[in-house]
């Protein structure tokens, strides 16, 4: 196999990163070349017999099963399937599913669905499996005896309270355990015990023998095996033991010939353990060589989320929301629901970009990048959330009693190059609706909307003139009143013999649609809401969640379960994908038309 002299990814507008200089560093001296790939995971003797591997790197995306991905997890996702497809690889989708009390099917399937509406497909082909820790269970197993036989591991019978206090800390070395020196055979036969079921959960556990004295505490023979009695969603009741997640994880790495493991900075103290494992194993000839190698990156920091998943759990528990997929939830599922485009996700990722120090990311550079994205593609349309009832008093005189006029507009008035935009229709008539604010009786100095005397277009319609409005005994205004302009409609040759300083939105009274539109904004008060002790729940906006009954164009009572428009001058919105239906449109605010919060 020829190994490349250079490399550019294939979008050369990509910008470069830490991780993307290690890759190409990596692929100009053929760091992996020399890998073998058999067309599934497995040991050294089953990789032997396969292929040079086609794909020029492995990533992986690894998550636990153990609740829904949210905005960080969506921006590893970008990363690690961003890298492979931009260098010739393959990123694998596998389940860290390790830890059974807390992991469900009901999380996998959430994943998977999240993966795949972000637009990656894994592990080489459209339609292949994910992977999964479970799967490798009986090759841990087996690298457990190994390391035990080899004098690298034995098993514990301390305390948890006692393992702990003779771990030490960082000015103290631990001390070691009474039962670090016993031989292996004796260590192999409790391990076996343990396997087999014989003593209790928490009884011992399987320790790796480094050094207790290393100033990386990590390093002070980490516990690899524990016993736990737990129904496995994917295995059931196979094993009463399971590995730990940092044993685990560097051995489903190296069984699917990773290349580039990257996760976030907390794991960063755990790299020397994930080189000693894979070391160890390599030297007793049960995994290839080269060995995957760990990087890290800055986790995503966005100010008004939380993104812990214990936090967002109690959210939904606490009925703080309506659950997961609450389109106030940093949740892949909610901001989904809230209008987000795979497109807005990707290009979040890639704008915020790829460090090793800890930033925060303001929430309008995530809410900047959907506006983006629906600029172009969100067809346009006219909704009155505050409807007051505008009267047209000489309709009947200019034109007929009961007539209705045709009118139509642009749905996309910039439609991307090669794109005809589709048009909107509407009628006009004696009666409309309009925002009750575009109506003031007495107005404050400089507004250029309805009051008496002033003349303002309705949009894609006629010119007309205020001439007062009605009230109710408690003085509210119940109806605007106004004339209109003959020949003044736009689009007509007449449209410019009237000139005015404004255009008001509104929608028919005659083929208005009501809808429930939820005015959604950010689901705490403080940008940082669980940082330095903060109880964030003391943080929640009040104020998240507002809805409306408004009155909407004819247009937007075809929309579809997930269709995203622009409702002129108030901002982009989505049909619930879960409430939506024919004949009762609901609406979600996914983002403004600029960003307000907070002026």
């Amino acid at each position: 196999m020829s190994l490349p002299t250079t490399h550019t990814p294939t979008d050369a507008a990509k910008p470069s990163n830490f991780l993307r200089q290690i890759i190409e560093h990596d692929l100009d001296k053929g760091t992996y070349a020399s890998r073998r790939w058999a067309g599934s995971p497995g040991d050294a003797a089953h990789h032997a017999q396969g292929e040079p591997d086609p794909a020029k790197i492995r990533t992986r995306f690894p998550p636990e099963p153990n609740g829904y991905l949210h905005i960080g997890h969506a921006k590893s996702i970008c990363i690690n399937f961003g890298l492979a497809r931009d260098y010739g690889g393959i990123c694998h989708l596998r389940f860290d599913d390790t830890n059974p009390e807390k992991e469900d099917t009901e999380y996998v399937n959430s994943i998977i669905d999240a993966v795949k509406w972000l637009g990656f497909d894994w592990n080489g082909s459209a339609g292949a499996a994910p992977y999964q820790a479970s799967d490798y269970f009986d090759f841990m197993y087996r690298a457990a005896e190994y390391l035990i036989e080899a004098g690298h591991a034995y098993v514990d019978e301390q305390s948890a309270e006692d393992m702990r206090a003779n771990r030490g800390d960082f000015g103290k070395p631990g001390i070691d355990s009474p039962y670090r020196s016993r031989p292996p055979a004796e260590n192999l036969m409790r391990f076996r015990e343990m396997r087999d079921g014989q003593h209790a959960d928490g009884a011992m556990v399987l320790r790796a023998k480094i050094d207790m004295a290393s100033p990386n505490i990590n390093l002070r023979d980490p516990a690899i095996y524990r016993i736990r009695r737990a129904t496995h969603h994917h295995t059931g009741d196979q094993w009463c033991i399971y590995p730990m997640y940092t044993f685990a994880h560097p051995i489903e790495d190296a069984l699917e010939q990773i290349t580039h493991s990257i996760c976030t900075l907390e794991f960063e103290d755990q790299r020397p353990f994930y080189d000693w494992l894979l070391q160890r194993l390599i030297e007793g000839g049960l995994l290839a060589s080269p060995p995957p190698h760990q990087y890290e990156f800055a986790r995503l920091n966005l100010t008004y989320v939380v993104t812990s998943k214990r936090k967002l759990a109690q959210l939904v528990n606490e009925h703080k929301v309506s659950g997961w997929d609450d389109p106030r939830m940093p949740t892949i599922v909610g901001l989904r629901r809230r209008g987000y485009t795979p497109q807005a996700l990707q290009l979040f990722a890639e704008r915020i970009g790829v460090t090793k120090s800890d930033s925060w990311i303001d929430y309008s550079t995530l809410e900047g990048c959907l506006r983006e994205t629906l600029e172009l593609t969100a067809h346009r349309g006219m909704a009155v959330l505050n409807p007051v009832k505008l009267v047209l008093t000489n309709w009947d005189e200019v034109f007929a009693a009961g007539y209705l006029e045709p009118c139509q507009l642009p749905a996309l008035p910039h439609p991307p190059e090669g794109v005809e935009s589709p048009t909107r229709h509407f009628t006009i008539g004696k009666e409309v609706w309009i925002e009750r604010e575009d109506f003031e009786e007495v107005p404050p100095k400089g507004y250029k909307r309805l009051f008496p005397g002033n003349k303002v277009r309705l949009k894609g319609g006629y010119v007309i003139e205020c001439t007062g409005c009605t009230k109710d005994a408690n003085g509210q205004i119940t109806e605007v009143l106004a004339t209109v302009v003959g020949d003044t409609k736009s689009g007509t040759p007449g449209a410019d013999s009237v000139k005015v300083k404004a255009a008001i939105t509104w929608v028919g009274v005659a083929d208005g649609v009501s809808a429930e539109v939820r005015m959604y904004d950010r689901l705490f008060l403080d940008a940082q809401p669980d940082a330095g002790g903060k109880d964030f729940l003391q943080c929640l906006n009040p104020n998240s969640l507002k809805v409306v009954t408004a009155i909407v164009e004819p247009s937007l009572a075809n929309a579809q379960p997930d269709d995203k428009f622009q409702f002129e001058r108030h901002g982009y919105f989505v049909a619930d994908r879960i409430d939506h239906q024919a004949g009762k449109p609901v609406f979600n605010l996914a983002v403004g038309l600029k960003d307000s919060w907070g002026k």
